[in-house]
């Protein structure tokens, strides 16, 4: 055994160990020979041509071997947190939502109007079959002013009683309600959809649905609420 040490002492390096368990516990090393003990128990051979001394140490069969474990402490990697990237898609559902009440409330303002016209179309409706009555103003007898203002009351709008249209909106797209002057001013009604329209006419005829068409040129106005 020792010669074997010696042997590959020269290949390992300075130091090398071999640990063999047989009737007993052989432990063999290679140290600088200046380092040898030649104490009871151990023998050495020194090698030709080596600056190294083989020592053989023999130990009891029961003898164990162990060999202290550093302590090692580890400290857990960071947490890296993922970046958020901002991203403007709640702004964009912002701006669109804004963008949608908008025309929410345009639509609402424009039904309303409509309501309120069709409405006032409604009311002319009841007037029919009334009579005529120059300078009138009730539905015991109107002329075709007289009419239009009591329809627009009932309406809750007040108008003047001669030349209403003054205070509306020439239209070319008349609607259910609009005002439709005849003969440069000579007549007056309303109209209700359909391309007819309600008047107070003469004492004889009275309040009737009839087309504007019938009674000469139309004009039609719309009131701006």
């Amino acid at each position: 055994m020792s010669k074997a040490v010696s042997a590959n002492a020269g290949t390992v390096g300075r130091q090398a160990a071999v640990v063999a368990a047989a009737s007993g516990l052989i432990l063999s090393m290679g140290l600088p020979a200046n380092a040898a003990d030649t104490t009871a128990g151990i023998s050495a051979s020194t090698e030709s041509g080596s600056a190294q001394t083989a020592l053989a140490v023999t130990a009891a069969p029961t003898a164990t071997v162990s060999f202290e474990r550093p302590a090692v402490k580890t400290t857990a990697a960071p947490k890296v947190e993922p970046v958020r990237t901002q991203s403007t898609a709640s702004a964009d559902r912002t701006a669109t939502a804004a963008g949608q009440e908008a025309s929410k409330a345009g639509q609402a303002v424009e039904a309303v109007s409509s309501a309120a016209t069709s409405g006032i179309a409604a009311i002319a409706y009841t007037g029919i079959g009334h009579p005529y009555v120059w300078g009138g103003t009730t539905p015991n007898g109107w002329d075709c002013s007289g009419f239009v203002q009591w329809v627009y009351a009932q309406a809750g709008i007040s108008i003047p009683r001669t030349n209403a249209w003054s205070i509306m909106t020439p239209t070319s797209t008349p609607q259910p309600g609009d005002l439709v002057v005849q003969n440069g001013g000579a007549h007056v009604g309303i109209y209700v959809g359909n391309g007819m329209m309600i008047s107070a006419l003469n004492p004889s005829q009275g309040t009737m649905l009839h087309s504007p068409a019938a009674t000469g040129t139309s004009t039609y106005y719309h009131l701006n609420k």
